[in-house]
């Protein structure tokens, strides 16, 4: 589990794709306190540690971890997000007794939504984002929504053609989100341009109502 509070922003340091794709990735991490087996979710995407060293000894290399990405995870992911050079918000797993900043988190991508503006609001920015109909009647206005791996709340909800929605006749559904300057720092949603796709994760809760309704139509 985790709460959507981003720890360390790491970098892909080396991508090798034999049956599934190992990921090297940088980290401000102090390596030796990561036990291999242990999760560490990637931009949204809970992975487990396979291997890892500490920062060389001269200072000239960062730590690093590395997971191993199936293809299954690769089909669900974000595009390009494992890619040489891609930067990634990290999040150590939550310990028993740890605060929780955010809302509960578990690292499985329920879809990928595209972003459609970025616009300055004050000092924050605001995000439009769309997203697929599948996931729209589970997100909320003041509702929680992970968006790669970081906890917001969403301001607004439109669907497509309603008043004062971004009408471009897809009959999707928009959010809007505000992110404020710390965040624009501690994460990499300040690097989100128009056309990205990003990674959504849904409440947890409107996850099993997801599943109930589902079953009741079935």
């Amino acid at each position: 589990m985790f709460t959507g509070i981003i720890s360390d922003i790491g970098t892909v340091r080396s991508v090798a794709r034999t049956g599934d794709t190992r990921v090297v990735i940088d980290c401000g991490y102090d390596t030796a306190t990561i036990d291999l087996g242990a999760s560490i979710a990637c931009s949204g995407v809970c992975l487990t540690v396979v291997d890892k060293a500490p920062p060389s000894s001269s200072g000239g290399e960062p730590g690093w971890f590395a997971v191993d990405v199936s293809g299954e995870t690769r089909s669900r992911t974000a595009d390009g997000q494992w890619v040489e050079g891609r930067r990634l918000n990290l999040e150590r797993a939550l310990r028993l007794g740890d605060e929780l900043g955010g809302h509960i988190v578990t690292g499985h991508v329920d879809g990928l939504a595209e972003v459609i503006r970025v616009e300055p609001d004050g000092d924050s920015t605001r995000l439009e984002i769309a997203v697929p109909a599948a996931l729209a009647p589970f997100v909320a206005g003041k509702g929680s929504v992970t968006v790669d791996g970081v906890s917001l709340t969403v301001n607004r909800v439109l669907d497509d053609d309603s008043d004062g929605g971004a009408d471009d006749g897809s009959g999707r559904t928009w959010m809007t989100l505000n992110i404020i300057p710390h965040t624009q720092g501690a994460t990499t949603l300040g690097d989100l341009a128009p056309g990205q796709s990003v990674n959504i994760e849904i409440d947890v809760l409107a996850r099993y109502l997801m599943r109930m309704e589902t079953y009741r139509r079935g």
